[in-house]
């Protein structure tokens, strides 16, 4: 009798941990979801007050009829929260007292800086507006562990929308001059990813793309790139990977023509913006232009189609983590569409945008940057002419590119096939 009302106080304390909430699109109630508090996860979904407002790629046809996927649903919401690859996490984790990342999506009402979903306690009577991080101040508390600058052990203040920040580097939210700012770290040895990202926003500004201006700061002798929050209380940012599933890829779709046709389809032309996301990835050597990092924004209240986001998050290029011997000889892998620029390039429908005298200059400009003697600790001058060097390099190859195009409508770039194959345009590899 004994151990039968003992396991029964285990059973009602384990069930106690259950929460029901409200999931939400700004003021708009969307289902109610039952969470489990112990592993962070989506175990029941209840009603469903406005499906058109479910993020995409959760509403499957079943038998004729619509259905909410629960596994669809919990991997949108455990994808809200930091990665386990993150760098530093798990010092983090120990730091709150917590063992997993997505315990920490409820603490923070899974609100976001990205978009406007958040959970709500079904006995609550919060606003939108009386909780979302758009207008509100947020605690730097989550940002100062995850930077490993946490000045105390308890009472943590878990109100921060780094709890519902992605990717592998380090980074935070900040509210500098009223300003929602995201501060993000390179990795050893170099560091090189928030230099890359302030060369990156020069290059973009010049070649007349829209996109996310990023400067540099530096907190105990680290550089850390800066940018502003392009999300507004008016937009939201929907990734090129979210929009995907939306439907399944048809028979004769590749991923690009999967992408193009399901933006077409939202009254989206997305091809002038894959041109130049491409063409730039291609100058710097992007290697992580993955589905996350572009997509389209979206109006939260009318579901209306905004247009093409910026771009934004171009650090993981400029041979980051090549050394300096490798950076003229290593093949570069890329994202999303091909395995190498030279097959991206390919998919490229108009070059016509494209003005090369809008570089002139570059170099130095660039050169500039490398010489700060902060940034002289982790690039050395040797590595700064590389890399100046191997970006003409890549202008140049390009420019030929363009060129042959009034020739052929099947060049690839040399860069990136063999010599042989290169030597047929006429293009010499390096």
């Amino acid at each position: 009798m004994i151990l039968a009302q003992k396991y029964a106080i285990i059973i009602y304390e384990s069930e106690a941990r259950n929460m029901n909430y409200t999931l939400m699109h700004k003021n708009i109630r969307v289902a109610d979801i039952e969470i489990d508090e112990d592993t962070g996860v989506i175990i029941r979904i209840g009603d469903i007050y406005a499906k058109e407002h479910l993020p995409l790629g959760v509403v499957h046809p079943l038998r004729h009829k619509e259905t909410v996927d629960k596994a669809a649903l919990n991997k949108w919401w455990t994808g809200r929260s930091i990665p386990a690859s993150r760098m530093g996490i798990n010092e983090a984790l120990e730091t709150l007292g917590v063992y997993n990342t997505e315990l920490l999506l409820t603490k923070c009402l899974g609100l976001s800086l990205s978009d406007h979903y958040w959970v709500r306690p079904v006995d609550s009577y919060m606003t939108w507006e009386s909780v979302n991080f758009f207008d509100n101040e947020f605690s730097d508390d989550i940002g100062d562990v995850l930077f490993g600058s946490a000045g105390k052990s308890i009472g943590f203040n878990y109100s921060s929308p780094d709890n519902t920040s992605d990717g592998n580097l380090q980074k935070r939210w900040k509210i500098i001059d009223g300003k929602r700012c995201l501060l993000k770290s390179g990795s050893a040895p170099f560091r090189q990813q928030p230099i890359n990202e302030v060369i990156a926003s020069i290059i973009l500004e010049r070649l007349g793309i829209d996109h996310i201006p990023y400067t540099l700061t530096w907190i105990d002798d680290k550089p850390y790139s800066v940018c502003e929050n392009f999300v507004s209380k008016n937009t939201e940012l929907i990734g090129a990977a979210r929009l995907m599933k939306i439907r399944p890829k048809a028979n004769d779709e590749n991923s690009y023509l999967h992408f193009v046709n399901i933006c077409s389809e939202l009254g989206i032309d997305i091809v002038p913006m894959l041109d130049r996301m491409i063409v730039f990835d291609y100058i710097i050597a992007n290697e992580d232009r993955h589905f996350g990092n572009f997509g389209l924004l979206r109006d939260p209240d009318t579901l209306e189609w905004v247009g093409a986001a910026p771009m934004f998050d171009n650090g993981t290029s400029l041979w980051y983590d090549k050394l300096t011997s490798q950076i003229p000889s290593e093949e570069i892998i890329c994202k999303p569409f091909k395995k190498t620029h030279g097959e991206q390039l390919r998919l490229v429908s108009s070059f016509d945008w494209l003005d090369f005298a809008k570089m002139d200059g570059l170099e130095d400009e660039i050169s500039g940057i490398l010489s700060d003697e902060k940034v002289k600790k982790y690039i050395d001058d040797e590595r700064a002419d590389m890399l100046v060097s191997q970006l003409r390099k890549r202008m140049d190859r390009l420019s030929e590119i363009v060129m042959k195009q009034h020739d052929s409508q099947d060049i690839t770039f040399s860069g990136d096939v063999g010599e042989d194959e290169a030597a047929s345009y006429g293009i010499t590899i390096e």
